[in-house]
């Protein structure tokens, strides 16, 4: 095989299978050879057998981590689909509620929200489960861009099909159900799984209530052993493995569901 052909490609050229692996590990090797080289120059003594000692604690946070986006993600579409339909409707004290909602979510930093829900809204409700608010604080955090993303979907149905199903006889139940979800469920796909990949780094700022996912493991785990670069690369290989399934997944459904199809 030529050398032009791994690295270079015609407009209308498909790239195989081996040529798109050589090109990522060219690059993954590029990459790692840059930080090698770069952490040798800062003269830092190297400890990466330290993090193996406690090997369980990153093991552990990762499978919290991994359960507190499921539930955050399920809870999330839930509330993003209130949220969406409620900005539909027509009795206005729904209406604005939504959309206070979601410009007050949108508009203030995720982690002024966890101090006001988890410090004061919860203190004042005797609510002391830290999971719980954890989760509830990142669906209703991710719901408010959920509510969004739906919406835009329901708004981007040609009216002339309400229209005709309104001259049919349609209820608004049976217009929801039998003609606008079907589309826009097609073409959120690929910005909801865009939403979990955030969802899921989004959760590392549940630490500041000593939420025991993976962030606050690693945190406490560089308090003991002072490992700091080897553990923060750790986290961070580890949060790319919970991520980057998800933005492939998030491609695929893009191409597949293509307003252009």
């Amino acid at each position: 095989m030529k050398m032009s052909k791994l690295f270079f490609k015609r407009d209308d050229e498909d790239v195989s299978l081996p040529v798109k692996m050589v090109n990522i590990v060219f690059i993954l090797l590029l990459g790692v050879g840059i930080f090698i080289y770069s952490l040798n120059k800062t003269g830092y003594p190297q400890r990466w057998e330290s993090i193996l000692q406690y090997k369980y604690r990153f093991i552990s946070g990762f499978w919290m981590t991994l359960v507190i986006s499921f539930f955050s993600l399920i809870f999330s579409f839930i509330i993003g689909m209130i949220s969406a339909l409620s900005s539909r409707s027509k009795f206005l004290p729904l209406h604005y509620l939504s959309k206070v909602y979601v410009e007050a979510i949108r508009s203030t930093p995720l982690l002024v929200q966890i101090f006001v829900f988890y410090y004061i809204i919860a203190t004042a409700f005797k609510v002391d489960n830290r999971y719980f608010m954890g989760i509830l604080i990142l669906s209703l955090f991710s719901g408010a861009y959920i509510s969004e993303i739906i919406r835009a979907g329901i708004e981007s149905i040609d009216k002339n099909q309400i229209e005709t199903a309104r001259s049919l006889g349609f209820t608004v139940f049976q217009r929801y159900v039998y003609i606008i979800f079907p589309q826009v469920i097609k073409r959120i796909l690929p910005p909801l799984a865009g939403q979990l990949v955030s969802l899921i780094k989004d959760s590392s700022l549940l630490s500041v209530i000593a939420v025991s996912e993976l962030t606050k493991n690693v945190q406490e785990v560089d308090s003991i052993n002072f490992a700091t670069i080897e553990n923060y690369v750790l986290l961070a290989l580890l949060y790319m493995i919970m991520t980057i399934p998800v933005s492939y997944i998030s491609r695929k459904l893009e191409r597949r569901f293509s307003y252009e199809n």
